[in-house]
């Protein structure tokens, strides 16, 4: 063996040991993921496949150096309680939070593990941030909503049916995501000269009866 080559695999040798003992030393990191979703709905891979692609963009790739726990929820708040726990208690490094329905059983687990949540209409409303500018606390994301739309979904109404004269705004009270919303399209309304009735409602059987009751009123949205 020539005299270079000897010493070019003497080097590499060496630093195979080495090279083993840094990736030894590397640990794997663990993401919690807490889905309002079922594991089969149709959404639900597509959104996975996004977010495991921008890991991968970012350098990590599952089994390697990260270790992802899901948790689906179905859009029980008892199955987003329980999940919120089980996920807090397996000490993960981040969690990722889809929907306000993760977001608050996750705060009210934990004021230390990071969070990032997704689809939160109104983080500031609903209190997981200080603002949008400065979330403060363990708790930031994106919100899905520019509130000013709301008002202009009010507006459009208008521009369709100028004779209507009162509208209501069906919203399910149990999510925390109206305040600001709410307040867009009450601006709106007072700027078009509107009547305005929040309806509250928790199932179908309420949203078909607070639909037939508003409209008897002919002059109504």
């Amino acid at each position: 063996m020539k005299r270079r080559e000897f010493i070019t695999l003497l080097a590499g040798a060496a630093a195979w040991p080495l090279a083993a003992r840094a990736q030894q030393r590397e640990r794997m990191r663990r993401i919690g993921v807490l889905m309002n979703l079922t594991a089969d709905d149709p959404d639900s891979p597509v959104r996975l496949a996004a977010f495991l692609q921008g890991l991968q963009q970012l350098g990590w790739t599952v089994g390697q150096n990260v270790q992802i726990d899901y948790r689906w929820g179905a859009g029980s708040a008892d199955l987003m309680r329980k999940y919120a726990a089980e996920l807090v208690t397996l000490a993960p490094d981040v969690i990722l939070a889809h929907s306000s329905a993760a977001v608050a059983p996750l705060l009210q687990e934990t004021r230390a593990v990071p969070i990032v949540f997704a689809v939160v209409a109104d983080p500031v409303g609903a209190g997981y941030v200080d603002s949008l500018a400065r979330p403060g606390g363990n708790a930031t994301g994106f919100t899905n909503f520019e509130y000013s739309f709301a008002g202009k979904w009010l507006e459009l109404l208008k521009d369709i049916a100028p004779a209507v004269s009162r509208a209501a705004v069906l919203r399910e009270s149990a999510i925390a995501a109206g305040p600001a919303q709410f307040g867009a399209i009450r601006a709106a309304a007072q700027s078009l000269g509107m009547e305005l009735q929040p309806v509250d409602v928790r199932d179908a059987g309420e949203i078909e009866r607070a639909i037939t009751a508003f409209a008897r009123d002919r002059m109504a949205a």
